[in-house]
């Protein structure tokens, strides 16, 4: 009910002020409507000067003046390849005046774990970083092939038709790219994003450029060569924006794809979600199924939730698990509110629950208007670290802090949290950026996290998109932050749980007919291992084998052998092994 009331009385008053209806365009390939250069802030927050940081240190890779970096949900913007690197990715041009943009481009850099430091660094950080590919290009997004380390990036070219191209590297870290088209199998579609799973398939997700309207997926069982385009959404609507996204397991044996998108009709009301699976790398395809809204804002009254455009973002976390992170805004009386926004995770393990990340707060006043393609709380990524822990970082608006006339636009900061319990629960929010007169944007969190948390995003000297002429151009800074791991001994923080004082292991539920959540105990570290025998003491899947530190952790069983076919309805026994400690339980599958 405080949801209800504080709308009710925000929501009066403040339309005297500012719209809090969100605003959604997409960005024509054409001219940019873009007035006069902008001169940057001076002081700390000049160019090279980004600000003052609240944790860890940042370095600055890169540089843009095109910073409109996505229309949706968060990108996937920068990967990890164990023991070689990090790979950053972002939308690269330094063009200052009214124009096309004739140069813009993907561009990469990469921070070598040997050498510690970043390949391409110029003292201009505008020239830092390489340029991906010849053509013009955009709106690409970045994975690290679980199988080779090597980058492997996305982007559509507009030079003659508009369609997707995909690039690789030669090794981990070279930026020397080879090139693979998408004519004229996936012609005429835009937006791609790309993944790559453990078994090497190439997955892509785009959509159609003429209508920005048709949700299609293909792929490349091997390098350069697509399969002709397949329409995802099947029994569900359309996204009817691109806001759309892809996750793809990298669990060595697993094939499972994810495609996620959000239901964005012209006008306002509530928009619905949906996702769709493949479990054996795109041969079959399940029905589109709509996921639950989370229960917020007081179910039944004239305030409901709502799916924004810059949700969804799905990950498969290292027991082949699928998560969604999700922006949720209220709708009242029919009409959607950019503000209180509440972040939600969701796991395939139980399906019909979600967990709270974050709710913003609700403001006594409100500035400035918010922009385009956003709301309070937006563009959620997730990552996990070596141990199973969840990490999630977004962009967040404050309501005060915002840009004086002739155009007043709020300015936003980068906020992140984390959960040791599979994502039932999350610490509290904390702020990694520090009030000034930048907006920081288009925030993603690193996939796979060792000991170090790191977070790339756009350092915006001028709030509002200099493509809609709300701010003029200005040299912004790329960042990378990083902090150490608030779970790794000696680090920045606390996990803000006691470790666990004995080895224990349960499963719930149990029985059951498809999924089954087994959450363990690790008291002190040390190597885990947790794995499914039958009845007569006959392995039959290992969920977990690594090493640990103290904690909680979580690992999902779903029927499956180590050979990836469903085992027999019967009685099976899970066992948690910590060094020489052993802890065993009976489970019950039905089928």
């Amino acid at each position: 009910m405080r949801t209800l009331v504080c709308l009710g009385l925000l929501v009066p008053a403040l339309l005297l002020a500012v719209s809090l209806e969100p605003t959604t365009v997409v960005p024509a390939e054409g001219p940019a409507q873009a007035g006069p250069p902008v001169k940057p802030a001076t002081g700390r927050s000049g160019p090279g000067q980004p600000g003052r940081f609240t944790l860890g240190v940042v370095d600055t890779v890169g540089g843009t003046t095109y910073d409109w970096q996505a229309n949706g949900p968060a990108l996937k913007l920068i990967s990890n390849t164990p023991g070689a690197g990090v790979h950053v990715l972002w939308m690269h041009s330094v063009e200052t005046q009214g124009t096309s943009f004739p140069d813009r481009n993907m561009r990469y850099n990469f921070y070598d774990y040997g050498n510690r430091s970043w390949n391409w660094i110029d003292p201009d950080y505008m020239q830092s970083g390489v340029g991906v590919f010849s053509d013009r290009t955009g709106f690409g997004n970045l994975e690290a092939d679980p199988n080779t380390g090597v980058a492997v990036i996305s982007a559509h070219h507009a030079t003659g038709s508009l369609a997707p191209v995909v690039a690789r590297d030669v090794a981990s870290g070279a930026g020397i790219f080879e090139y693979c088209p998408g004519e004229p199998t996936i012609d005429d579609n835009a937006w791609p994003a790309v993944r790559v799973g453990s078994n090497g398939y190439y997955q892509m997700a785009m959509i159609d450029y003429t209508s920005q309207d048709n949700l299609f997926w293909s792929r490349a069982t091997s390098w350069c060569n697509w399969d002709p385009e397949v329409s995802v959404p099947g029994q569900a609507p359309e996204p009817l924006f691109p806001d759309h996204n892809i996750a793809a397991s990298q669990v060595p044996g697993r094939a499972d794809v994810c495609i996620t998108w959000v239901n964005s009709p012209d006008g306002f009301g509530v928009k619905p979600g949906y996702y769709r699976l493949s479990t054996d790398g795109g041969d079959n395809w399940g029905l589109s199924t709509e996921l639950p809204l989370p229960a917020t804002f007081t179910p039944g009254s004239e305030t409901v939730p709502s799916f924004h455009i810059t949700s969804l973002y799905p990950i498969y976390d290292m027991d082949n698990q699928l998560h969604i992170a999700a922006a949720v805004e209220p709708v009242v009386n029919d009409t959607n509110h950019w503000l209180p926004v509440e972040l939600w995770h969701w796991c395939e393990a139980s399906p019909n629950t979600w967990a709270l990340i974050h709710r913003t707060p609700d403001p006594e006043t409100i500035a400035a208007p918010i922009g385009y393609n956003a709301i309070q709380a937006c563009r959620p990524s997730l990552g996990q670290d070596t141990m199973g822990n969840l990490f999630v970082a977004w962009e967040e608006f404050d309501c005060v802090n915002h840009t004086p006339l002739p155009v007043p636009r709020l300015r936003a900061e980068i906020w992140y949290s984390h959960s040791s319990d599979n994502g039932q629960t999350w610490a509290p929010a904390e702020k990694i950026t520090d009030t000034d007169t930048n907006t920081y944007r288009f925030p993603c969190i690193l996939d796979r996290i060792t000991d170090t948390v790191m977070v790339s995003y756009l350092c915006d000297y001028a709030t509002g998109f200099f493509l809609y002429n709300e701010g003029g151009a200005t040299p912004n800074p790329i960042l990378v932050q990083k902090w150490r791991n608030p779970y790794v001994t000696g680090g920045v923080a606390s996990p803000g749980r006691a470790a666990p004082r004995r080895v224990t292991v349960s499963a719930n539920p149990n029985p059951f007919t498809r999924t089954t959540h087994l959450t363990y105990a690790v008291p002190w570290r040390g190597h885990a291992e947790l794995a499914v025998f039958d009845a007569a003491g006959r392995p039959v899947r290992t969920l977990v084998s690594r090493r640990c530190e103290p904690g909680r952790y979580n690992a999902v069983w779903d029927g499956r052998g180590d050979d990836g076919g469903q085992v027999p309805a019967g009685v099976y026994l899970y066992r948690l092994t910590l060094d020489t400690k052993r802890v065993t339980g009976k489970l019950t599958l039905t089928r």
